[in-house]
């Protein structure tokens, strides 16, 4: 007879108290295996390997096996929605930064970066990046963003999950399920072609490598050129992703998956302009970059290892490896000065990267009865060593004050360079130039977590307790930092009947911080408490779904860049402590026959509730920089079920946001703010038995369209802009 999973919690000792709930989940195990009460469980749950999405569409009853839940999203007390690759086909989505965050309420992005990592924003904060389980975030640039032919769905997590990573930000985190074997012997090619010279070629082969299969195969190849509506500027993409899964007995499956990708891309920071007067003060096509600054190179690896084995029909234990491997030649342009009468002086710094993270988790998920409650159990161990080094150090003015470049002169040639290009000394190893410029930083970190979700009631009432103990190291150009911390979980969900649902959260947040104080001072992880309470249900049988969620987050300890001190000094200081409070309303899934919606509401408000000592550009009660109160999306396709136009379909959709704030410092006094983002899209479509054509016509409207923020350093305002009007064509055939 196994004690009750927190009885140890009484210590003061919270170590021991963890290591005693993976005490007893063993011993809950051991009942399990000789035959103690358990709760028996469809077999087909525990025999999935690949994903949970079998419903098709644009609804998912389940995530994946890689967030660790064995529960369906209905009775999750957390708001989970999740991009399926319907909605994915028929958006014509081809990287994580191309627009998916229209699925799930409240996400935006500030900054683009040309398609070099994503950066999403959601309640207040930019949220952590997953893939496969895995936290790939290795500094604030990165995980270079995700190419679609390799990807079978995104999990968008709202709020902290302790038991999904080490150190989760109270924002949230998406997790990126990629493509596995499916036992089917099947494939399809795509060709996509658009606006500003996209050619796009995909191929997906799925299928079996021995006649009992028990051995199986996929793999994902892509290659895109790509050029942009401003001049000079060019993104191409390569990638290859084989799986190969073998069935070792009944009840064990081990699963090897590498993802290459290489990216070839003109400058990044290029796509920023400045501009003293304000905001889309030029053409939308206005570029500063010259045509013969060379690019940038990224070859990114990733390797996984993925064992599961299903211990008898009621446990199962997990174990996966990861090993993430990241290069980068390039240099990034950013302007050194910038004049009030709009003369400019380009400059070029040298951004050359390498990224190496190292992985492992193991966890138990197992049921058990004790009289009449049930129990969903959830331990496990995880364990990262990360290490990110960058060459900062080194730049070069591509005008003089002899010979500005001209922001109001018509006939500047952006391809004119008074003082040359730079030619930046790589004679050296990275290591020894990521010292020397503040480009160093490394983490390890382990951490031991359980869950128990307790039913009662035949599990009409769910009460989640859960603990994570988290023990971590940082280095960030100097001596590592320790820190260590328990963060508890509390949920409790109630289903009035089985399409309903209610649920209250309470959760903790610690994330680790990279920086260096301009005090001098040691930098603090952020702390914060999550507070969420809402409600889900399912309409017809689950073909379509809505939830409601109410939340508020306090966070301290967050670095913002020191406004005072110059980019490059690399230097922050502590903000103090904000307040982050809001609503969120999802709708996805299939209303009637043929109609897919999407439809989504966000209203997010972050304020800075105290400020630390020494901030001056900043003020108690002032909006955090970053994000937008109100975002709204909606997105539809309908296809023809019967008649002579069976398989047409049309689609059209909407983005909507209003009120945003600048991401970066507020406007001075009486300045400029950013105007009410609307963009329509529309598409047509047919669907054969074995081929499809998908046409899709984004800002439809020819909107100006873009991001920005004051930069107080420059004294000038900046922007990104969005594409203008373009047309994306694909075909694909199935065999």
């Amino acid at each position: 007879m196994c004690p009750a999973s927190f009885a140890a919690a009484k210590q003061k000792n919270m170590k021991k108290a963890l290591f005693f709930s993976l005490a007893v989940a063993a011993c809950h195990a051991a009942n399990a295996q000789s035959g103690g009460t358990v709760q028996q469980k469809d077999s087909k749950d525990l025999n999935e390997v690949v994903i949970s999405g079998q419903n098709g569409g644009y609804t998912e009853k389940e995530v994946s096996t890689s967030l660790r839940l064995n529960t369906p999203i209905l009775e999750t007390p957390q708001n989970i929605q999740v991009v399926t690759k319907s909605m994915l086909k028929d958006q014509q989505v081809i990287s994580m930064s191309d627009g998916l965050i229209r699925n799930v309420s409240g996400l935006v992005r500030m900054e683009h970066w040309g398609d070099m990592y994503t950066n999403i924003t959601a309640r207040g904060s930019q949220i952590q990046a997953l893939r496969n389980g895995f936290n790939v975030v290795n500094s604030y640039w990165g995980p270079l963003t995700e190419d679609m032919s390799f990807v079978e769905n995104i999990e968008f997590v709202k709020g902290p999950a302790g038991f999904m990573i080490s150190s989760g930000d109270p924002s949230g985190l998406y997790n990126v399920v990629t493509k596995k074997p499916t036992g089917q012997t099947k494939g399809e090619a795509t060709l996509t072609v658009g606006s500003f010279d996209l050619y796009r070629a995909a191929l997906d082969l799925d299928g079996k490598l021995s006649k009992d299969g028990r051995l199986l195969y996929r793999i994902n190849m892509a290659a895109q050129n790509k050029k942009s509506f401003r001049p000079n500027e060019y993104n191409n993409r390569y990638a290859i992703a084989p799986v190969i899964s073998y069935q070792l007995d009944k009840s064990t499956k081990l699963t090897f998956e590498y993802n290459y990708q290489r990216a070839n891309m003109s400058n990044v920071g290029s796509y920023y302009i400045f501009d003293p007067k304000g905001f889309a003060t030029k053409p939308v096509d206005f570029t500063m970059l010259p045509a013969g600054l060379p690019g940038v190179n990224i070859n990114d690896h990733s390797f996984y290892l993925n064992l599961q084995h299903n211990i008898n029909d009621n446990w199962k234990v997990t174990a996966q490896a990861a090993r993430f491997l990241y290069n980068q030649v390039g240099s990034s342009a950013w302007p050194s000065v910038v004049n009030p009468d709009g003369t400019v002086i380009r400059n070029v710094g040298i951004w050359d990267a390498r990224s190496r993270m190292s992985m492992g988790q193991v966890f138990l998920n197992g049921q058990v009865h004790t009289g009449a409650v049930s129990h969903k159990i959830l331990a496990g161990l995880d364990m990262a060593n990360k290490e990110y080094i960058a060459d900062w150090s080194q730049s070069h003015d591509l005008d003089d004050t002899s010979n500005y470049f001209d922001l109001n002169d018509p006939t500047e040639d952006v391809n004119t360079v008074s003082n040359g290009y730079p030619v930046f000394d790589r004679s050296k190893p990275l290591e020894q130039r990521a010292q020397a410029g503040y480009g160093y930083q490394n983490l390890t970190s382990t951490s031991l977590y359980v869950q128990d979700e307790l039913g009662f009631f035949d599990n009409k009432l769910r009460l989640t307790l859960a603990g994570r103990f988290t023990d971590l190291k940082q280095a960030y150009a100097g001596p590592a930092d320790k820190a260590q911390r328990f963060t508890p979980r509390t949920g409790l969900s109630f289903s009035f009947d089985k399409q309903t649902a209610v649920y209250a959260l309470y959760d903790q947040a610690f994330v680790p911080q990279s920086g260096i104080l301009t005090s001098g001072d040691k930098v603090k992880p952020v702390t914060g408490d999550n507070m969420e309470i809402g409600v889900k249900r399912q309409w017809m049988n689950g073909r379509w779904s809505t939830g409601l969620t109410a939340y508020r987050i306090i966070k301290n300890n967050e670095l913002i860049a020191d406004p005072g001190q110059a980019p490059t000094s690399g230097l922050s200081i502590e903000m103090g402590q904000k307040l982050v409070q809001g609503v969120e309303f999802d709708l996805r899934g299939t209303i009637v026959r043929g109609l897919n919606i999407v439809v989504n509401y966000a209203y997010t408000n972050s304020t800075i509730l105290k400020l630390a000592p020494g901030i001056t550009t900043l003020k108690e009660g002032d909006l955090v920089p970053g994000f937008a109160k109100h975002t709204a999306n909606a997105w539809l396709t309908y296809r023809i079920q019967s008649g002579v136009l069976k398989g047409f379909g049309i689609s059209g959709g909407a983005t909507f946001l209003g009120d945003r704030a600048t991401y970066w410092d507020p406007s001075p006094a009486g300045g400029q703010t950013l105007k009410d983002y609307f963009k329509v899209d529309a598409g047509l479509s047919w669907e054969g038995q074995k081929m499809s054509i998908n046409a899709n016509v984004f800002n439809v409207l020819n909107e100006y369209l873009y991001s920005g923020s004051y930069y107080s350093w420059l004294k000038a305002y900046n922007w990104q802009a969005d594409p203008p009007r373009n047309l994306r064509l694909s075909v694909a055939y199935r065999f």
